[in-house]
């Protein structure tokens, strides 16, 4: 599965379109979360908007966190086996660390992207286990049917999986393509299926506008902020797994746990389930893990 961007004309010219003077989200997170694959036009992106909205350094950390809780719930306690991961990012820490077959080695994963830094990483580096699979998918969220047809490759949409939105709605503009994007995504799983997103705010720090300005300043892919109800409005015709639609941070956090930032994340998370079956309740042993399905 190494990645090598002379195997076809292809690669090649995707490479070509990684313009290092240019700031890039995946990159820009990366730096944000202590990690090495950003260039100066990133990290200059990253510090100028810390310096307006200082809650910006915890995004990243806190909606990587969101995820592994997330995922933790939909493979030991909803029995989920089958992710899409759109919007992947760099890996900062362990590149050959995989989190859905660390859960459990069975998972089937597909990783999608449009950005050829990120497909090479995990092209490079994931490895998937003998009981379970792992795909890198060149595709764009706006194309959400091409999405689908990608994926079908290696997941059974006959079956219940989910579809991992953590930082990617809020690069597109207009509320009711962002709907239809995910109503499309919708359609096609089957019954008790799980969404996950998470999208920055607009209600939660007044600093992070300013954030967003010098970012959309800079960059050649826009953020647009949303509010509760706006975001809420993408959730429509769901189930909410417990407990809703909260601030991030406030998602699940783990029993004990304590919030090791000064500022919260102003970022709200939620997890609904397509109807079909009830949503199972949350179960933890009394160590404070979650304990595995049974069945």
């Amino acid at each position: 599965m190494d990645d090598d961007w002379r195997l076809d004309a292809t690669r090649r010219t995707k490479a070509a379109q990684v313009d290092a003077a240019v700031p890039n989200a995946a990159r820009v997170a990366d730096f944000l979360n202590g990690g090495r694959d950003s260039f100066e036009s990133d990290r200059r992106a990253a510090r100028s908007m810390l310096a307006a909205a200082p809650a910006v350094a915890a995004i990243v950390p806190a909606v990587l966190a969101f995820q592994e809780r997330a995922v933790r719930f939909l493979a030991l306690e909803a029995g989920v086996r089958q992710f899409i991961d759109v919007g992947t990012g760099l890996p900062a820490v362990d590149p050959r660390h995989d989190l859905f077959q660390s859960v459990d080695p069975a998972c089937r994963v597909v990783y999608v992207d449009n950005d050829p830094m990120v497909l090479s990483h995990v092209r490079a580096f994931a490895r998937s286990t003998a009981q379970g699979a792992i795909a890198a998918l060149d595709a764009k969220l706006t194309d959400p049917a091409a999405l689908v047809a990608g994926a079908a490759e290696t997941l059974d949409f006959r079956r219940p999986m989910a579809v991992l939105l953590p930082s990617t709605l809020q690069f597109i503009p207009g509320a009711a393509r962002v709907a239809a994007i995910v109503s499309t995504l919708e359609a096609a799983m089957s019954p008790g299926s799980y969404l996950s997103l998470c999208h920055v705010a607009s209600d939660l720090d007044p600093a992070l506008r300013a954030g967003a300005e010098q970012w959309n300043r800079m960059s050649s892919l826009p953020v647009t902020l949303r509010s509760r109800d706006e975001v809420a409005g993408f959730a429509a015709g769901l189930d909410l797994v417990e407990p809703g639609l909260v601030p991030v941070d406030e998602w699940r956090p783990a029993p004990g746990g304590e919030r090791r930032r000064d500022r919260p994340a102003p970022v709200y998370a939620m997890l609904a389930r397509t109807p079909g079956y009830p949503v199972p309740p949350a179960r933890h042993s009394a160590e404070g893990g979650a304990r595995p399905r049974s069945g």
